[in-house]
């Protein structure tokens, strides 16, 4: 199972173009080595950049739904799933550090499954209401579904138990929101804000 699903972490980032190479601090590059306690592996290096860099596109989407509706209980959802991927985002940064993984992010610039684009961004800044909340729910929906699908591979094929700890942490949270936002998805919404607040 553990070979398995760090296949999966791998070919996850091949799949996208973005298998970084970056060595292991045990200087193993391979994603199906297993480390001692403690010390960092290729799987764990790749799932927190990887986790680092959707989590930095996700936010500006999150930073929009103030302004662009006025129903509450996205406004929760939104606060909520901001909430956990800020404190994730954290810990992913903390935990590279301590890998000794280089600052720069691999993945800048890349478009990947779970990534909103700048034009998708740039579509939802000009949305509101409906429109808004259906394309909003789209890409929460593609980010919290990729990010358990590789939380779920470095929680099983990782090697350091904080990186897999948060991976685990990563996986229930998705978890619930996911369900949460397929409640929200289905409830009536309320009317667009008004022009004036655009």
């Amino acid at each position: 199972m553990r070979p398995r699903l760090a296949a999966l972490l791998a070919a996850l980032l091949l799949a996208t173009g973005c298998a970084t190479g970056t060595p292991s601090t045990t200087g193993t590059p391979s994603t199906t080595g297993t480390p001692p306690a403690g010390q960092f592996s290729a799987t764990d290096i790749a799932w927190l950049q990887l986790s680092v860099a959707m989590a930095e596109r996700l936010l500006p989407i999150l930073d929009l739904v103030p302004d662009r509706t006025t129903d509450p209980a996205w406004r929760r959802l939104a606060t909520r799933i901001e909430t956990s991927e800020r404190i994730h985002l954290t810990r992913s940064r903390r935990l590279l550090a301590d890998s000794g993984a280089p600052v720069a992010n691999p993945h800048e610039g890349h478009d990947m499954p779970g990534m909103v684009t700048d034009e998708e961004l740039t579509a939802l800044r000009s949305a509101t209401g409906r429109t808004f909340h259906r394309l909003a729910a789209g890409h929460l929906r593609a980010h919290l579904t990729q990010s358990v699908r590789i939380a779920s591979a470095e929680q099983q094929g990782g090697s350091d138990p904080a990186a897999t700890g948060l991976a685990a942490t990563v996986v229930r949270a998705g978890t619930a929101d996911l369900a949460r936002l397929d409640h929200l998805d289905r409830a009536p919404t309320l009317p667009p804000v008004p022009a004036a607040r655009q």
